[in-house]
C-alpha cells in the first residue's frame, strides 16, 4: 500500500487556521442557540468572545513562528501581515460581543441571529486579510458584506435601521460589482487573478490599458469599503440607522478589513504601478479627510459626528499607502490598531449610555453625564480627544507615525494639509466633551441598568488607547515586521 502523503492538505488548513476558528465559533453558537433560544445572550456572548480568543492565540502563535505558510494553491498566505490584521480584526469583533450583550437584550435583538452573523463576518474579513487572489478576496469581502448588510436592519420594527440595511446593500452591491470589473481586466491583462503572479506580469509591462483600468475598478470598490470621498454618501445613514453595537463593528473592523485588503493589492500586486496611484490616492486622502471633518461640525448625532469622523480618519489611514514605504504601511497598521480601541470605546460609552425607547444619541442628550456617571464621561473624553491627536494617547502617536511617513516619502505638502484637518476635528470633538461637563442637563432621567459587559469594553479600550500612547514601540515593531512580510 502507498502512504498518503498528508503534509501538503496540513499546510493549507495551517494558512487558513484563524478563519476556520471565526467559522467553528459561529457554528457553536448556532447550535447552542437552538437550545437555549435566546434566553442566554450573555452565554452566546461568551462563547463568542472564546472562539475570538482561540484564533487570537492562533495567529499570535502563528505570527511568533513566522513560518509563512502558504495553501490552497498560494491563493491564501498566512504572512504576518495578514496575521496581523487577523488579530485586530478578531480582537475588534471580541469587544463588540463584549459590548453587546446588554444591547441585545434590552433592545430585542435575536442573540442567536447577531452572535452568529457577527463571527461568520469575522471569518470573512480574516480571510480577506490573508487574501493572496482575488476571486477569494472577492468571496471574502462578499461573505463579510452579507452579514453586516443583515446586522445593519436586524432591528426590524425599525423603518431608520431597515432603511439604512437597503441602502448599504444596494450601494454595496454596485460596488461589488466595480470590484469585479476590475478583477475581470486585470485577468484579461495578466492572465491570472493571484496578486503575485500580476506584480510578474506588471513588471514586464506596465503600460497595459487593461492593468490601468482594473486598478481604477478596484480602487473604486475599495473606497466604497472604506468610506473615501466621492464614495462615502452610504456611511452617515447607515452608521446613524444601525444598532449601535453594529455601527461600533462596521467603523472598526469592517474597515480595518478592507484597508489590509486594499493595502495588499496596492503594496503588493500593483507595487509597480505606484507611480500612477500614489498620487490618485492622495489627492482622495485630501478630499477625505477635508470633507469628513468639514462636514463633521455641523451635526447634532454623536453617531453621524462619528460616521464623519470615520471618513476622515479614513482619508489619514490612506496616508500609509500614499507614502509607498515599509514605515508608511507599518504606520497604517499601528494607525488601525488603535482607531480600533479608541472608536469601539466611544460607541461603548454611547451603548452604556442608550436606553430604549429615549433619545440618546443627540448632543444635548450628553448634558449633565460628568456629574451622573462620571466614569463614562471620563472615558468618552479620553476616546475623543484620542481621536483628536491630543498627546499622549494612542491617537497622536498614530497620526504621528503617519505624517512623519508622508513627510519622509517627500510629500510636505500633504502633511501639513493633514496636520491642518487634525486642528479642525478638535472642535467637533471638543463639542460633546463641553456637554459632558458644562452643558445644562434636562429632566432627570431613570437610573442606568447594571451595564458590566459593555464597562468590561469600555475600560479594555481606555487601557489600549492610553497604553499604546505611553508605550508605542512594541506595536510599532510588529507592524513594521508585518509589513516587510509583503515585500
Amino acid at each position: 500500500m502507498t502512504a498518503i502523503d498528508v503534509a501538503s492538505y496540513a499546510a493549507n488548513w495551517q494558512a487558513a487556521m484563524p478563519g476556520i476558528l471565526a467559522v467553528l465559533a459561529a457554528f457553536v453558537v448556532m447550535i447552542v442557540d437552538l437550545v437555549a433560544r435566546d434566553r442566554h445572550p450573555g452565554l452566546l456572548a461568551g462563547l463568542g468572545i472564546l472562539g475570538m480568543g482561540v484564533a487570537i492565540a492562533s495567529a499570535a502563535g502563528a505570527w511568533v513562528a513566522h513560518g509563512d505558510p502558504s495553501g490552497f494553491q498560494d491563493m491564501v498566505r498566512g504572512d504576518r501581515y495578514g496575521l496581523f490584521f487577523t488579530i485586530v480584526i478578531c480582537g475588534s469583533a471580541a469587544l463588540t460581543l463584549l459590548m453587546s450583550v446588554e444591547y441585545v437584550r434590552e433592545w430585542g435583538l435575536p442573540a442567536g441571529d447577531f452572535y452568529t452573523l457577527v463571527l461568520l463576518s469575522t471569518a470573512g474579513m480574516v480571510f480577506l486579510a490573508m487574501a493572496n487572489d482575488l476571486i477569494v478576496l472577492f468571496v471574502a469581502l462578499e461573505t463579510m458584506s452579507v452579514g453586516v448588510y443583515v446586522l445593519t436592519g436586524l432591528m426590524r420594527g425599525d423603518l431608520r435601521s431597515n432603511e439604512a440595511s437597503m441602502k448599504y446593500f444596494l450601494l454595496g452591491a454596485f460596488a461589488s460589482g466595480f470590484l469585479l470589473y476590475g478583477v475581470a481586466f486585470l485577468y484579461g491583462a495578466t492572465g491570472s487573478t493571484r496578486l503575485d503572479v500580476i506584480a510578474d506580469a506588471i513588471a514586464r509591462r506596465t503600460t497595459e490599458p487593461f492593468v490601468l483600468l482594473g486598478m481604477a475598478f478596484l480602487l473604486v470598490g475599495f473606497g466604497f469599503k472604506v468610506a473615501l470621498i466621492p464614495f462615502q454618501a452610504w456611511t452617515p445613514d447607515v452608521y446613524e440607522g444601525a444598532p449601535t453595537v453594529v455601527t461600533a463593528f462596521m467603523a472598526v473592523a469592517v474597515k480595518a478589513s478592507a484597508f489590509a485588503a486594499f493595502g495588499r493589492v496596492f503594496s503588493a500586486g500593483l507595487a509597480e504601478l505606484a507611480g500612477q496611484w500614489t498620487g490618485l490616492l492622495g489627492v482622495l486622502a485630501v478630499l477625505t479627510m477635508t470633507v469628513g471633518n468639514v462636514v463633521a461640525i455641523s451635526q447634532r448625532s454623536v453617531k453621524r459626528m462619528l460616521a464623519y469622523s470615520s471618513i476622515a480618519h479614513a482619508g489619514y489611514a490612506l496616508l500609509g499607502l500614499v507614502a509607498h514605504s515599509v514605515g508608511g504601511g507599518a504606520a497604517l497598521l499601528y494607525y488601525l490598531t488603535v482607531y480600533a480601541f479608541m472608536n469601539l470605546g466611544a460607541f461603548g460609552v454611547l451603548v452604556a449610555l442608550a436606553r430604549r425607547g429615549e433619545s440618546s444619541d443627540r448632543l444635548e442628550d450628553l448634558a449633565g453625564v460628568g456629574q451622573r456617571h462620571p466614569f463614562l464621561a471620563f472615558c468618552l473624553t479620553v476616546f475623543l480627544l484620542s481621536l483628536a491627536g491630543v498627546p499622549p494617547l494612542g491617537g497622536f502617536i498614530a497620526k504621528f507615525y503617519l505624517f512623519g511617513s508622508v513627510i519622509q516619502a517627500g510629500h510636505v505638502g500633504l502633511a501639513l494639509i493633514a496636520v491642518v484637518n487634525s486642528v479642525i476635528s478638535v472642535y467637533y470633538y471638543l463639542g460633546p466633551v463641553l456637554q459632558l461637563y458644562l452643558g445644562e442637563a434636562g429632566p432627570e432621567r431613570s437610573a442606568l441598568p447594571a451595564r458590566p459587559w459593555a464597562l468590561a469594553c469600555i475600560t479594555v479600550a481606555l487601557v489600549g488607547t492610553v497604553v499604546m500612547g505611553i508605550f508605542p514601540a512594541g506595536t510599532m515593531q510588529a507592524a513594521l515586521a508585518s509589513f516587510r512580510s509583503l515585500q
